[in-house]
């Protein structure tokens, strides 16, 4: 199935068209990238952690008028949808670079005695059979010596949402992967082996993502069964 190629109403603030080709606020610009790390042959720790949830989708076919059924698929192709896939409330701020791409500020946590405020763009393509948000760039705001950091990680996520009719019930199901690369430059862990980072760093991450998932997913279904009922109150 071929990707939606046209453009969302979006209901974030845009850039303009002349800042498209960005490249990083401090530097003047928007340009997004993939991450690369700064140096070739340095050390480094591999991290990764996945998740699969499979969720019943409740059915409105009986509350709706006649054959009027809102199915998930609407709902994430829609506005309302691609706020909820990329759970805005969870967010500082959210800007729209282009078509399907998304600027989300987190609000700014502690990090080694700095405020830094983690920055993702994450790129979202609906179509009826699938949605996926993929996260295109990941960096930290704040003091330069953090922004410093961001030269020293890569990081890659991709959450794929299909849905299903197995014995006439509908099901959603959820596929995310996360991948974090670590350059290994400090003083204890330079004179331990990639294992001893990437040991306690997957159980950390996999703990994360197997908290995070479930909860996106009840949060993703609340509000496409508010969207619904919304719907069809303007249809009365």
């Amino acid at each position: 199935m071929e990707a939606t190629k046209s453009c969302l109403p979006s209901p974030f603030p845009s850039i303009s068209s002349q800042q498209s080709l960005f490249s990083w606020r401090r530097n003047g610009g928007l340009r997004v990238t993939r991450a690369k790390l700064s140096e070739p042959n340095a050390r480094r720790a591999n991290l990764s952690a996945k998740k699969k949830e499979r969720i019943l989708v409740p059915s409105y076919s009986k509350i709706g008028r006649g054959n009027m059924v809102f199915h998930i698929s609407e709902f994430l192709n829609h506005p309302s949808g691609i706020e909820a896939v990329l759970n805005t409330r969870a967010l500082h701020s959210i800007e729209s670079l282009d078509c399907n791409l998304y600027r989300c500020v987190l609000p700014q946590i502690q990090l080694l005695n700095f405020e830094v405020a983690p920055v993702l763009d994450l790129q979202v393509t609906s179509t009826k059979e699938d949605c996926t948000v993929e996260m295109l760039s990941c960096k930290f705001e704040g003091s330069e010596l953090m922004e410093n950091q961001n030269d020293r990680f890569a990081a890659s996520m991709r959450n794929h949402i299909t849905w299903a009719t197995i014995d006439s019930e509908s099901f959603l199901d959820v596929d995310v992967k996360l991948n974090i690369t670590l350059e290994i430059y400090t003083y204890p862990f330079t004179f331990l082996p990639e294992s001893a980072v990437e040991g306690p760093g997957n159980l950390m991450m996999q703990a994360l993502v197997d908290r995070l998932v479930p909860l996106h997913v009840q949060q993703l279904l609340s509000d496409y069964d508010k969207w619904v009922r919304k719907q069809l109150e303007a249809l009365q």
